[in-house]
């Protein structure tokens, strides 16, 4: 497997909570971390795309931000209900 390899750094806390999450998920920490990277980066295109498609055809009415949440299981603020 061909691999870049990047080092980081964090606070203590914040650390230990990713080992957690890691151990809990039964990955490495690494495989952890790539994959939260890529959960960022794929939120950030979305973020993006909504964001272009507002500009070219409005913002999003409080109608069709509701049906999105109902699809999603999400309320508003983006909480699973």
């Amino acid at each position: 497997m061909n691999a870049d390899r990047i080092t980081v750094t964090m606070e203590p806390e914040l650390g230990a909570a990713v080992r957690d999450a890691a151990a809990r998920a039964g990955l490495s920490v690494s495989a952890w971390l790539a994959a939260a990277a890529a959960d960022r980066l794929r939120h950030e295109l979305l973020g993006h795309a909504l964001d272009e498609w507002e500009r070219e055809a409005g913002p999003f009415s409080d109608a069709e931000l509701d049906a999105a949440a109902a699809v999603l299981s999400l309320d508003r603020r983006g909480v699973r209900s």
